[in-house]
């Protein structure tokens, strides 16, 4: 865990169990969890999970969120509207910490305007003497020079930090911060009987700029083979509403999705990553691109497959001795459907999903180190 630096001492408290703020703690007990919640991402909404399974008896939650409708409905907790600067900074005024809940924030793939949005929150809520942690983070990408030396300066305002990656952990510790590391925190989720022979296909594809037009042809041929052949039902599962939503329907208009395959597809929407949990329990086969669609089929015991276009979708392939294909590396029909084959209705093997969860017990102790509300 990062001890805060001594050289910002107007900002950073010397110890997170002053006895004079004790007492209001208790009283109050909100704390203020912020991520990419409520984006119709069943991945990011898994972290929220998590992160709620997580938190200290006696913690009170505060969620960002975009649909907080949603969230509320889902979680059943208050929330605030996470687009709105101005009313999280309100919110976290009335709250005793500040954590930040896995995925990568402190990134701008998105945009450097996202980075500049969590760097005015951990501004803030050191300027009124609240801890912040990093609960679960990765760190980067950040491609650009003034990216890099703005979270280099922000880093060492915080409290505590759990990296969900060795890379992240690296990189930090190259600009001589130290944080512990664990596995990604949806690991911590519970496990399931998988119930799935004989199930159907399930897809967790997501659009990509490594495939366009024909490039799709090879994933879609293969998996159109071995449904025809083994007889299974192929479900698309969308785990970013927004983003893969329809591309069934997309794939299916440029003329690239078989007919056979077609016939056998259907789409399936699910708001809550318990209900995707529950879909790939009965599954003979998950095809996952999203790195949280892989890790849930995982942990309902479903036989997996990965396609990676990101290495951390390779990284957790690699860390369940799950097959997984580059997808900026060619690949024929034929090779893919030979592989996935051999992996249709073979259970996930629990000995490492049990490694992997054990291991986010790093990020518990981080949020029972600082956010007991009688340390607050």
């Amino acid at each position: 865990m990062l001890r805060p630096p001594t050289s910002t001492p107007s900002l950073v408290d010397p110890s997170p169990a002053d006895p004079t703020r004790a007492a209001s703690a208790a009283a109050d007990p909100r704390v203020l969890l912020c991520g990419y919640y409520g984006e119709h991402n069943l991945g990011d909404d898994a972290l929220l999970e998590a992160l709620l399974g997580q938190l200290p008896a006696g913690i009170v939650p505060v969620v960002t969120a975009f649909d907080q409708a949603e969230i509320e409905r889902c979680f059943a907790l208050e929330t605030t509207q996470r687009r709105q600067l101005p009313a999280v900074l309100a919110t976290l005024g009335s709250c005793r910490a500040l954590v930040l809940g896995g995925g990568s924030l402190l990134q701008d793939s998105t945009s450097f305007r996202s980075l500049l949005y969590y760097a005015a929150l951990i501004l803030a809520a050191r300027l009124k003497r609240k801890p912040v942690l990093l609960w679960g983070q990765g760190l980067g990408p950040l491609s650009r020079r003034r990216s890099r030396l703005l979270v280099r300066s922000l880093l060492p305002l915080v409290q505590a930090i759990s990296w969900r990656d060795a890379a992240s952990a690296q990189l930090a510790s190259s600009w001589g911060l130290q944080g512990d590391v664990a596995a990604d925190p949806v690991w911590s989720l519970p496990a399931q009987v998988w119930q799935g022979a004989g199930g159907p296909i399930v897809l967790c594809w997501r659009p990509s700029v490594l495939l366009e037009g024909r490039q799709w042809s090879p994933l879609l041929e293969a998996v159109d083979g071995l449904a025809a052949g083994c007889k299974r039902q192929v479900i698309w599962l969308p785990f970013h509403r927004d983003q893969d939503c329809g591309l069934l329907c997309r794939l299916a208009a440029e003329g690239l999705v078989p007919e056979r395959l077609l016939q056998r597809s259907e789409e399936c929407q699910i708001d809550h990553p318990a209900a995707a949990s529950d879909l790939f329990s009965g599954a003979g086969l998950v095809v996952a691109m999203r790195l949280h669609g892989l890790i849930l089929a995982a942990l309902a015991g479903a036989p997996c497959v990965a396609l990676s276009y990101d290495p951390k979708v390779a990284a957790a392939a690699g860390a369940i001795d799950c097959p997984c294909q580059d997808l900026d590396q060619a690949v024929t029909a034929k090779d893919l459907r030979m592989s996935w084959e051999q992996q249709l209705d073979q259970p996930s093997l629990p000995n490492k999903i049990a490694e992997l969860r054990a291991s986010t017990a790093i990020h518990a102790k981080l949020l029972n180190r600082w956010l007991k509300p009688e340390l607050l």
